[in-house]
């Protein structure tokens, strides 16, 4: 559910936004021994997100 969650949020309109400097962050990872795929959220809205 959580997944499924994480995937709408990522491709509905907007998909990043700005940080503000005064809130905490949560960090997701998933890793593997052949990638990596993290998200940086902060108030259930995403920062930043990368894969490798």
């Amino acid at each position: 559910k959580n997944f499924q969650e994480l995937k709408k949020r990522l491709i509905t309109a907007p998909v990043l936004t700005l940080a503000e400097g005064t809130q905490g962050f949560v960090v997701y990872c998933d890793a593997s021994r052949v990638g990596l795929g993290c998200v940086l959220m902060q108030n259930d809205k995403v920062i930043d997100y990368t894969s490798r």
